[in-house]
């Protein structure tokens, strides 16, 4: 791969002034935390208490596309990310969220993206709310994202132990995933304990992604990669959001070429304000303003993580 180091003091610097400028005080303390000679796990911890629920969920926006004091699951990744980077996701901490996760979940241990009670609430208009009174369905968009750290962190509860299970009858079923549900896979796999079943299955994973199209393989030739229903115009996945790291199972999926190419594309996405893009559908500017900073710190620990990374 090309060493040429992408996150740049300048680039770096940029960022920051964005995330100080527009970056809501969850993004700014984990900034800080996580660029920042001195970590302060301690601000990252008091932020993400702001969208704590009654009951072990979390609300008020933490996922910005979902809005509302009603806890949803598809909240719950974002605090499980910020409480790992934090390096206190422990069992204390988790085991509020696994025992609401366990109310909420269907039959099967997986649990579904969001709940009714989103319904009275603002969201977009690609996220459908399940009706009141019909049973939950479980999701591998959801389920493997949440899964995923609380594995890495060795957490011990019985709803992991159910939604593990769940995640893995899941992604052996993936036939036709969209890339989002691709990317929660992933997620799991990468954490998973049986480390020859992640492999092989990734493996197969990742030649459906190639076939099916589910990567843009040349930021020149966006033709090339199919766009989901529902998706933005330009919504697509590049190699370095499969494998956001290079220690991630995707990463064997591509070439050196075809990272690099995907990585010079995202280092030259950054915006004249210092932050990066979304890319998905523009549903409410005050979602978008609060979106971007997520992403502009998820475009920097990328691009730390390759520059990283030891020769190949």
């Amino acid at each position: 791969m090309t060493r040429t180091a992408r996150l740049t003091p300048t680039r770096l610097d940029a960022a920051a002034d964005f995330l100080w400028t527009s970056g809501r005080v969850l993004e700014q303390r984990r900034f800080a935390h996580l660029f920042d000679a001195r970590p302060d796990s301690v601000g990252v911890l008091a932020a993400l208490g702001a969208h704590c629920a009654p009951g072990g969920g979390f609300a008020y926006g933490l996922e910005p596309d979902v809005r509302g004091p009603a806890p949803q699951p598809i909240a719950v990744p974002a605090a499980l990310l910020a409480l790992e980077e934090a390096g206190a996701l422990d069992e204390d901490r988790a085991r509020p969220v696994c025992a609401w996760l366990a109310e909420v979940s269907a039959p099967d241990g997986g649990v579904p993206v969001v709940l009714p009670s989103l319904r009275p609430y603002p969201r977009p208009p690609f996220l459908p709310v399940p009706e009141e009174g019909v049973e939950p369905v479980g999701e591998l968009l959801s389920t493997g994202q949440i899964v995923a750290p609380l594995l890495r962190q060795g957490i011990d509860h019985p709803w992991l132990t159910a939604a593990t299970a769940f995640c893995r009858a899941a992604v052996e079923k993936l036939g036709a995933p969209h890339p989002y549900e691709v990317g929660a896979a992933l997620r799991f796999l990468d954490a998973a304990p049986d480390t020859d079943w992640a492999r092989s299955e990734a493996a197969r994973l990742g030649a459906l992604v190639r076939e099916q199209r589910l990567v843009l393989l040349d930021p020149a030739r966006p033709e090339e990669a199919r766009t989901a229903p529902g998706y933005a115009p330009r919504e697509h996945h590049l190699p370095h959001d499969y494998a956001r790291t290079p220690d991630s199972l995707a990463r064997s999926w591509f070439t050196d070429e075809e990272l690099d190419r995907g990585l010079d594309h995202l280092a030259a996405a950054q915006q004249q304000d210092g932050g990066w893009p979304i890319n998905w559908v523009r549903w409410s500017a005050n979602t978008e303003s609060e979106a971007r900073p997520g992403v502009t710190l998820q475009a920097l620990l990328t691009l730390r993580a390759y520059d990283d990374a030891p020769d190949s």
